[in-house]
């Protein structure tokens, strides 16, 4: 019955994000204060721009990544393998949705065990860290690698999806230490991200403190999973509850600045209402190392693979086209630019 709720949930979530308004409310990534400074004379070859890098000990052809979405449905099958699909042909990591489902069940397996179709690329698999509080520990997240064959896995923190979701799991207290001991036990590392509020420099350093190998700031600025729980929730209540907080998150651009303050060395991602190569070459010049991208590539995947891939080089054009513009020919020389004004304040002038 737990599978069948879950499977359900999962494929109304899809639905939902693909048909309905799930943004947050007067609520914006912050990346809209960055803009870059015209280089008239680049003085690079436009054919020369490399844009690859490395992510999880694999070599990635772009700094990208499909982040997590879903799984455990019939639809989310279809979405999945295409993705992986596509991830392989260009070169992206890919993340999967909660793979508590696979745990719980044997339906729609395949939603999740895509290493066949992306064999050579990074693969994260993901696990709410708030199951650590339901029964679920080291052991069973070993399962959830092992059995999706993944690179690394994610600790997902969904607090206000959870709160507003009418089958919500409430219970984050005394979760750092069961994080710890996740980390130390598992044999790929273990990265932490949020689903859509951010997390702060603050947050990211108690969680690197106990093992997390890297962070995935997933800010706000784009889906809100509690917009997404308040259109499927059956509870006056909630629904009134999620309007209070419809705004409510972490810009993604505030996020990236605060770890980044935090954590000089940890690999960070990107990701929360990311749309552009534009937007990409944004955050790689405020501390980002991989963007990721969500909501952007689902209505591609719902059509076809070729659709996904379509979308993808649109991405990696937009980030050359960028990086062309300032004169870098490399993301270390994007990362350093002084052709960029933020908020204003020229780094030219300095």
């Amino acid at each position: 019955m737990a599978e069948q709720g879950i499977n359900k949930r999962k494929t109304e979530h899809i639905r939902l994000c693909l048909t309905d308004q799930v943004e947050g409310v007067n609520k914006t990534t912050g990346l809209e204060g960055i803009s870059f400074i015209h280089n008239a004379l680049p003085e690079i070859n436009f054919s020369d721009i490399n844009i690859a890098t490395t992510f999880l000990n694999k070599k990635i052809n772009a700094p990208f990544l499909v982040s997590s979405m879903t799984g455990g449905s019939e639809l989310a099958t279809e979405i999945n393998q295409n993705l992986a699909l596509a991830a392989e042909e260009r070169g992206w990591a890919i993340a999967l949705g909660s793979t508590r489902a696979l745990l719980e069940g044997d339906k729609h397996q395949d939603s999740f065990l895509i290493r066949k179709q992306a064999p050579n690329v990074p693969l994260i698999t993901n696990l709410g860290a708030v199951q650590l509080n339901y029964g679920y520990g080291a052991e069973e997240a070993q399962r959830i690698v092992d059995m999706t064959e993944a690179d690394a896995l994610y600790l997902h923190l969904n607090t206000l999806q959870e709160v507003i979701q009418d089958e919500g799991d409430l219970n984050f207290d005394n979760l750092l230490p069961k994080i710890e001991e996740v980390c130390k036990a598992l044999t790929v590392p273990v990265g932490v991200k949020e689903v859509g509020f951010g997390i702060d420099g603050t947050v990211a350093k108690k969680l690197h403190d106990v093992g997390i190998a890297f962070v995935d700031v997933a800010g706000a600025g784009g889906t809100s999973w509690s917009q997404v729980e308040k259109l499927r929730s059956k509870d006056p209540l909630r629904k009134a509850a999620a309007e209070a907080f419809n705004s409510w998150g972490i810009p993604t651009k505030d996020c990236i600045v605060s770890v980044r303050s935090e954590l000089a060395n940890v690999p960070l991602v990107a990701s929360g209402g990311m749309k552009t190569g534009l937007d990409a070459a944004k955050a790689v010049t405020i501390g980002a190392d991989i963007i990721g991208f969500a909501r952007s590539l689902l209505q591609a995947a719902t059509e076809s693979v070729e659709a996904v891939l379509q979308v993808m080089e649109q991405i990696e054009f937009e980030l050359k086209i960028t990086m062309f513009g300032v004169g870098a020919k490399n993301l270390s020389e994007l990362k350093n630019t002084n052709r960029v004004s933020i908020m204003g304040k020229s780094l030219l002038d300095n």
